[in-house]
């Protein structure tokens, strides 16, 4: 059958066709009547069924268009009624109009009219906020609800399948681990055969029994070494139980008197897997940079997560690293046509000191090595060395430059060398990291997710008391061309001295080696004590700051000094130190401002709470005893209840991080 418009097509050709044949019956009629009344005949018949089709067709149009309204009006119910979809009318009090029985079926009330949106599902913030769209959870069933507010109109589409299957794709995502034995190297060194088998045998059997009970294959690589392969559900049960198989293989082995540690790297996202497999050697890494003994967690984006790190790092029994850095440290400097060397801001005794020592590094090398240091953000201590310098030694004195000084003599062959930060966001001067192509970091501090970008050499040591030890340790296998002075090997042993508290923390074998040797070259005791003396003033300071005193959680001391003072940094250190002392207290937290925007915060452990990892979640770091912050434009207030939220987060479940 012909279509409506082409039968009208048709109905139109006969119409011109008729209209032509009257034309010519007319003309016809004037010469010849027989063929005109013929033509009349036949143009007045193809007429007549013209009209008859033409009402065939209205007939049948009216027809088919009351069949498709009932139609539609059918389906429109149909959709309204049965359709799997449910639709909410609501008004402006946002209670509930009208909700088809698709809707209905997920409550127990026969109807819905007269709800509230608040009792009825929730996406009534959703609403509020004015947001299109959203996901919302009834009986077991995930829903998208799509919002159109001008028709105050809710459609509900169930969408349970489709976010099982996303939540199962998320779940299944690979992730990769290495995981390393720290010390193994050193423990079965001297261990006969029978031991060292049984030692494996207990570590590869709890690793095993670890993996099996969690899914994950594993592979031993090599006799410190495993692999292991998971997916993103198992890693979050491996984070809700904070990686504990960091502290049962530790207290397992400890058993055999080898207390071995684990490091554990991951790398985690949606990249290729030899990309993934890199981030997990990333993440292993900074676990070892770390101290290690715990988990690093590294994501695609760069975002790192830590777990364990409870003990203190193993001290190295061998001075191999330390050679082999200070050779490349010393073709590096060979290489370049001056050496700047820069600490953190605010440098304590420690910075300057290591400082000093890389400058004399510059110099045993025929290079010129400058300091740079801002005058007016140094501690006492420091303070009262620069007047000795500038008494004693004006030309070592007249090395020490401002940070503009510095950028202005920098060239593209200066070597930048870091000491005892390893964090952009504080050293002294943040361009220099930029102007210079040629940066060295060297640390004693526990290694962050923030680090100095492309370093062409990194020298990270968390065993070592300081960073004025690993600088000591590198200028005895420097040339001997020029012998380190009085002053320098006295503001390295100061460092030394500060860091460990005059040798009561953190201090090894190597640190009294490191201490021994500068004492040989000329370091004066008496000197550093005239620097790290302090005035009536100071100690009733301190005496103040710690009457402030309270206990926020067991064992976790806080004090914290008025808001409008400006206290010295060495002062709030020393306040810390003093409360480590008391009794009952196994970590201690000074607030004290340092700066008119600044705020500092100097946390101490006995080593049973790990205040690196509180500090770190407040952009500072450290060690896991000694650690410390500084947080701008905020009050002490401000920054007290900040700690207080960090430590809730790290003792839920009563465990530190």
């Amino acid at each position: 059958m012909l279509s409506y418009y082409n039968r009208r097509i048709v109905q139109w050709l006969l119409i011109v066709i008729a209209l032509v044949l009257t034309t010519a019956s007319i003309w016809l009629l004037t010469y010849h009547h027989v063929v005109g009344i013929v033509m009349i005949t036949v143009t007045i018949t193809l007429l007549l069924f013209l009209y008859l089709a033409e009402k065939r067709l209205h007939a049948e149009v009216e027809q088919y268009v009351t069949t498709l309204t009932y139609r539609l009006q059918k389906v429109g119910d149909e959709t309204l009624q049965k359709l799997p979809i449910g639709i909410l009318l609501y008004n402006r009090e946002y209670k509930v109009e009208w909700a088809n029985p698709f809707l209905t079926s997920y409550f127990k009330e026969e109807t819905l009219v007269g709800e509230s949106l608040y009792e009825v599902a929730e996406p009534m913030p959703a609403v509020i906020k004015g947001e299109k769209e959203t996901v919302i959870s009834l009986h077991d069933k995930l829903f998208r609800v799509i919002i159109k507010p001008e028709e105050r109109l809710l459609y509900f589409f169930d969408v349970t399948k489709q976010e099982k299957t996303a939540q199962r794709f998320e779940e299944e995502k690979t992730v990769l681990s290495i995981i390393f034995l720290d010390n193994y190297d050193d423990l079965t060194q001297g261990m006969d055969d029978q031991t060292r088998s049984r030692l494996n045998s207990v570590v590869t059997s709890m690793l095993n029994n670890w993996a099996k009970d969690h899914g994950m294959y594993l592979k031993r690589i090599s006799s410190d070494r495993f692999f292991a392969v998971l997916n993103e559900r198992i890693l979050k049960t491996l984070e809700e139980t904070k990686f504990s198989i960091l502290d049962e293989i530790r207290e397992e082995t400890a058993k055999y008197h080898a207390p071995l540690t684990l490091s554990i790297g991951v790398g985690q996202g949606f990249v290729p897997l030899p990309e993934l497999g890199d981030i997990a050697q990333s993440s292993l890494d900074l676990a070892l940079g770390r101290g290690g003994d715990q988990a690093a967690i590294k994501q695609d984006d760069g975002k790192v997560k830590f777990y364990g790190g409870k003990t203190n790092p193993t001290e190295k029994r061998t001075r191999v690293r330390a050679r082999v850095i200070s050779h490349a440290l010393r073709d590096i400097v060979v290489d370049s046509d001056k050496v700047i060397v820069m600490g953190h801001k605010y440098p304590d005794m420690d910075a300057i000191g290591a400082s000093m020592g890389i400058r004399h590094v510059a110099e045993l090398n025929d290079r010129e090595g400058y300091i740079v240091i801002d005058f007016s953000q140094i501690d006492t201590a420091v303070k009262r060395l620069m007047q000795e310098l500038k008494e004693q030694n004006p030309e070592l004195y007249s090395r020490f430059i401002t940070p503009e000084e510095a950028l202005e003599i920098a060239t593209n062959k200066t070597l930048l060398v870091v000491v005892d930060t390893h964090k952009p966001s504080l050293v002294i001067e943040d361009r220099l990291l930029t102007k210079a192509e040629r940066v060295i970091v060297i640390d004693h501090h526990r290694r962050g997710e923030e680090f100095i970008k492309n370093p062409i050499l990194v020298y990270m040591e968390p065993y070592a008391s300081s960073t004025a030890e690993l600088v000591t340790e590198l200028l005895e296998y420097q040339p001997k061309a020029k012998k380190i002075i009085s002053l320098e090997a006295t503001a390295l042993l100061a460092g030394i001295i500060v860091d460990t508290k005059s040798f009561s923390l953190r201090t090894g074998a190597r640190t009294f080696d490191a201490a021994a040797y500068l004492r040989t070259h000329g370091a004066d005791t008496i000197l550093v004590q005239k620097f790290l003396k302090e005035d009536i003033d100071t100690y009733i300071q301190r005496g103040q700051l710690i009457e402030t005193v309270y206990f926020y959680k067991d064992g976790l001391a806080i004090a914290k000094g008025e808001d409008g003072y400006i206290y010295d940094s060495v002062l709030i250190a020393q306040a810390a130190d003093t409360l480590l002392t008391m009794n009952g207290v196994q970590a201690s937290f000074v607030i004290a401002r340092r700066g008119e925007e600044m705020i500092g915060i100097s946390a101490r452990s006995l080593g049973d709470v790990n205040v690196q990892v509180v500090m770190e979640q407040m952009n500072g770091g450290g060690h896991l005893t000694n650690a410390a912050t500084q947080v701008k434009d905020a009050s002490i207030e401000e920054v007290e209840m900040k700690l207080w939220r960090v430590i809730d987060e790290l003792t839920e479940g009563g465990n530190e991080e």
